[in-house]
């Protein structure tokens, strides 16, 4: 099948050594740290705020329903007072 080739045995190739890499510069490994850092608190405020907004969101709800009211009955009511405060001046 492969007779017509005529392939010699393969001889081994020299491996060199990478050279070592170079040492970075304390400036360099300052802005390295620095950019992770960043990166880190960048994927973390993605992830935080949203839960933050939710669990604001869900305390004022179960306040509300603790009380046994809603927003628009508050509103309603201060509304109310306003118009009473403005009545007595």
């Amino acid at each position: 099948m492969n007779s017509e080739l005529h392939e010699s045995p393969l001889t081994p190739v020299a491996r060199t050594a990478p050279p070592p890499p170079q040492k970075l510069t304390r400036r360099e490994e300052r802005r390295r740290r620095r950019r992770s850092r960043r990166r880190g608190e960048e994927l973390l405020a993605w992830v935080l705020v949203p839960i933050i907004c939710l669990g604001i969101y869900w305390g004022i709800t179960a306040g509300f329903d603790f009380l046994g009211t809603s927003p628009g009955q508050v509103w309603d009511q201060l509304m109310q007072v306003k118009a009473m405060m403005e009545k007595r001046a």
